[in-house]
């Protein structure tokens, strides 16, 4: 796992306002007026968002004359779903050298 790669991909992820955005795209490919239009933000303020979806790949762009179309980029879910799947996959421990070797409560004189 790339854990920088993965940090930002969550952090795209972190934003309800993202979240939203990508839940319309769902419902199949969408102009970014048609996204202004259902999304309470300003146009500076949702190129920004688009621009940190396409950043992480979680969103495909195309222009098309003077319009942009955004689209879910579905494979980059999948690699999202198994990067959250390896962070919590048990496994054995490294070894005990890591463990607090205080008591606890600490004893007191």
């Amino acid at each position: 796992m790339e854990y920088g790669e993965t940090a930002k991909l969550f952090k795209a992820l972190g934003d309800e306002n993202r979240l939203y955005i990508l839940s319309m795209l769902q419902h199949g490919e969408r102009c970014a007026c048609v996204l202004l239009e259902h999304v309470n933000l300003s146009q500076p303020t949702l190129s920004h968002h688009m621009k940190i979806l396409c950043e992480t790949h979680l969103v495909t762009s195309r222009k098309e004359g003077k319009w942009v179309y955004y689209s879910l980029n579905r494979n980059k879910a999948g690699q999202a779903e198994q990067a959250l799947a390896d962070l919590f996959q048990e496994k054995e421990p490294i070894s005990d050298a890591g463990r607090c070797q205080m008591e606890y409560p600490p004893e007191t004189n």
